[in-house]
């Protein structure tokens, strides 16, 4: 058996965009043992607001269905002012279409739900190395 990497980001500090509870909290068990520092939003409003307050914010997971403003929408504005932030997207619907607005929006990356946590956590660790 393979040993599952382990990830020590403790100088990071990762937001978490999220509007449904349980994959916000799935989210949260997964990264936890990576020392990071994890906070957590539900809406694109409050995750522009949260960027522009906290810049030393190294990594955005963002959803992007979300109630009030889309996360195409805050990815952009996001990126409007802090363009060195990483942004991953993460949606449940596959639409060819949605990975080319991803990147249009500024997305780094683009994951697909249910996320496999193990590709999640590998594309983190490259954008952090």
């Amino acid at each position: 058996m393979e040993d599952q990497p382990v990830y020590k980001w403790n100088t990071k500090n990762i937001l978490v965009v999220e509007d449904d509870e349980t994959s916000a909290y799935l989210l949260g068990v997964f990264l936890k043992d990576t020392g990071a520092h994890i906070s957590y939003t539900t809406d694109g409003n409050k995750a522009v607001e949260f960027v522009r307050k906290h810049p030393e914010t190294d990594l955005v997971l963002m959803d992007i269905h979300l109630p009030d403003k889309e996360g195409f929408t805050a990815t952009r504005e996001i990126k409007s002012f802090h363009n060195k932030v990483v942004v991953i997207a993460q949606t449940a619907y596959a639409f060819s279409m949605d990975h080319l607005e991803a990147k249009e929006a500024g997305c780094d990356d683009y994951l697909t739900k249910p996320l496999n946590m193990c590709l999640l956590l590998d594309k983190m660790n490259g954008y952090f190395s």
